[in-house]
């Protein structure tokens, strides 16, 4: 959240000093499905402003991960590169949208160390290495026929943790051991789908 950015300028630094992308997950973390849309679009558009003015630069992905109807047309009018409030694919499409067409980089809840608070989710860093590298090995098989994105999702206060770090240094193991693996920012997939599978 935007908020948690401008709390915490020596984490933006390091994120900028390693070239991460530094997304929008809006400006604080609250429920939006009893905002009217002038009331979410006035959050939307603070979020944008304090993150340009932390960050030195416009976020270029948004994903508010907490929505509301108005999320997304109010997210299409503001000119991003991408959207996340999906879940609906595992890979990248197109919406068509009153300013034109918009893309949408699919986030998950399936992939993703969330799990480790939820009912039902990983126990253990080899339930979340598991999962993941299952989730791997279907889609790098599937991948030999058509594109193939496994999207993870990893806030860093559950699996930062050193017990859950194992998982995720197993997995990135695994994954290291094939070929034809690219393991990249939200933001370089926007740009390579944009490139070679333009709207219509």
């Amino acid at each position: 959240m935007t908020r948690a950015l401008e709390r915490n300028p020596v984490a933006v630094a390091a994120m900028l000093e390693a070239d991460w992308e530094i997304a929008s997950h809006g400006l604080r973390w609250i429920d939006y499905s009893a905002f009217d849309a002038a009331a979410e679009a006035a959050q939307m558009d603070e979020a944008i402003r304090l993150h340009r003015q932390v960050t030195r630069s416009r976020p270029l992905g948004w994903y508010t991960g907490r929505f509301s109807e108005h999320t997304l047309p109010l997210a299409m009018e503001r000119g991003f590169t991408y959207l996340a409030d999906s879940y609906a694919d595992e890979l990248p499409y197109w919406l068509r949208g009153p300013s034109g067409q918009q893309l949408v980089v699919p986030y998950t809840l399936d992939a993703n160390d969330m799990r480790f608070a939820t009912f039902q989710g990983f126990n253990t860093a080899e339930h979340f290495f598991t999962d993941l590298r299952d989730s791997f090995d279907v889609l790098h098989a599937e991948g030999e026929m058509a594109p193939k994105m496994l999207s993870i999702g990893l806030p860093g206060r559950l699996a930062g943790r050193p017990d859950r770090a194992a998982g995720l240094i197993r997995f990135l193991d695994h994954i290291a051991a094939h070929d034809r693996v690219w393991v990249t920012r939200r933001i370089d997939i926007a740009h390579h789908w944009i490139a070679a599978h333009p709207p219509d």
